[in-house]
């Protein structure tokens, strides 16, 4: 069963609040800014200060080649 509160016909659904793991903070997770851990930050700013990057930053990276090694 799904709880609804607050004005308005539908309300807040309490099935989609959820706790920043870094903050603290209530949020729903639909709205969320960040949106490869929405289930886990309230944004991309509390994902970046948890892990030191963000999820999409990093999919979003271009693999830099090094120059190969030669042999000894």
């Amino acid at each position: 069963m799904e709880t609804s509160i607050g004005p308005g016909a539908v309300g807040v659904n309490l099935n989609h609040i959820k706790v920043c793991a870094r903050c603290g903070l209530r949020y729903d997770w639909r709205k969320s800014a960040s949106s490869t851990l929405k289930m886990t930050y309230c944004g991309a700013l509390c994902e970046r200060a948890d892990l030191g990057f963000t999820i999409d930053a990093l999919v979003r990276a271009e693999r830099i080649e090094k120059a190969p090694v030669p042999p000894l």
